[in-house]
């Protein structure tokens, strides 16, 4: 027990004082009693109408989130905390709100000595040790199934977009170069009767199958296990039975190789040279996953030696790092991992990822924890 003065409230309004007291950085402890109301988790007693610190690690729509978290104090959600600030401020945090590039590691963790719940706003949640935050009696929650149509949109666009070359033609037209109607000019390739592979059959590879059989496309997947694909093939009949193959015969088959995988030891480096050399040179790889799915080094190679077409990127190794090659290839199509970054699904994600913070500290479930 740390050091200064021990404050006993029964009851009301009082216990918000006493928690507010808590943070200040003067010594003293409050020790709340509320024998009709209290909750202990680890060793802490909470209270459903407790004033909790929530600590806002990025630029969020705060309106949203304060609509879910009335009456804690929200701190933050105004710009992207770096890792001192987000040392600073887990010290006497209850909760955080917090975003992919966050670096939740076991040594950030250990430090929320208060902190009951982390609330990540994303799907996936690879910045944060799992471990760690079980060992440490955090909950750690994420926010699937709200964001999977917008992304698979995103992938969709890249699809397309390198395949039939419309970054590049766009380019061409900006740079004030010479054009005209030409029967040969910027020739990209055809989508029916195309095989898309996709890597991941999850939420997001579902709807990506769906838009793919939509524009006449066959699709093969790989998984680890057999997936229910009738709302892919109820989409378009003309269409190939959709089916599970190896990954050996995706990459060999596939005229376009979709990742939508999360980023494990198992799935790092899962696209690296070999895969790439499996490919069609006539192929195109596009990812909206996680950069590091792919290795980058070679992704370079096999674009500059035309083993593969070219490639669609949302997500890279070293976000935001980009290598620099990747920037001067017309073969490329590069975006700054918006797959979500549609309004009505950031706002979605935002009142999820808030709502189960709010449930944790209320000592409820979460609605999606990360198990």
């Amino acid at each position: 027990m740390q050091s200064g003065f021990d404050i006993g409230v029964v009851g009301g309004w009082p216990f918000r004082l006493c928690c507010i007291l808590r943070h200040l950085h003067s010594g003293i402890v409050a020790h709340c009693i509320n024998s009709g109301d209290a909750r202990s988790t680890a060793g802490v007693v909470a209270y459903s109408d407790a004033m909790a610190r929530i600590i806002v690690t990025a630029p969020q729509l705060m309106s949203v989130v304060n609509e879910e978290l009335p009456g804690h104090e929200v701190v933050g959600g105004d710009h992207a905390m770096d890792r001192q600030e987000l040392s600073d401020q887990i010290a006497t945090a209850d909760a955080l709100l917090t975003s992919l590039s966050d670096p939740l590691d076991a040594e950030m963790i250990s430090k929320g000595k208060n902190l009951k719940v982390i609330g990540q706003c994303a799907a996936g949640f690879n910045n944060i040790d799992l471990d760690a935050a079980k060992q440490a009696g955090v909950v750690v929650t994420s926010t699937p199934g709200v964001l999977h149509e917008a992304t698979a949109d995103l992938a969709f666009t890249l699809l397309l977009e390198v395949t039939r070359r419309t970054g590049e033609a766009e380019r061409w037209v900006r740079s004030g170069k010479a054009w005209r109607y030409d029967h040969t000019f910027m020739l990209g390739a055809g989508l029916q009767g195309a095989t898309l592979g996709i890597i991941g059959l999850g939420q997001i590879g579902e709807a990506m199958a769906r838009r793919a059989a939509a524009f006449g496309m066959n699709v093969i997947y790989n998984a680890r296990h057999e997936k229910n694909v009738m709302a892919i093939d109820a989409v378009n009949p003309n269409t190939q039975p959709t089916r599970r193959v190896e990954l050996d015969e995706l990459f060999v088959t596939s005229d376009v190789v979709s990742l939508h995988c999360p980023l494990t030891d198992k799935t790092r480096h899962l696209v690296d040279a070999d895969a790439l050399a499996a490919m069609k040179k006539t192929a195109y790889l596009v990812n909206t996953a996680r950069g590091a799915c792919v290795d980058e080094v070679a992704l370079v190679k096999a674009l500059k030696s035309g083993a593969i077409a070219g490639a669609g990127l949302d997500v890279y190794e070293d976000e935001p790092a980009i290598t620099v090659d990747l920037l001067t290839m017309e073969n490329v199509v590069l975006l700054p991992h918006i797959g979500s970054a549609a309004l009505p699904t950031r706002e979605a994600m935002s009142r999820l990822a808030a709502r189960n913070i709010a449930k944790v500290l209320d000592g409820k479930p979460a609605e999606t924890p990360v198990e």
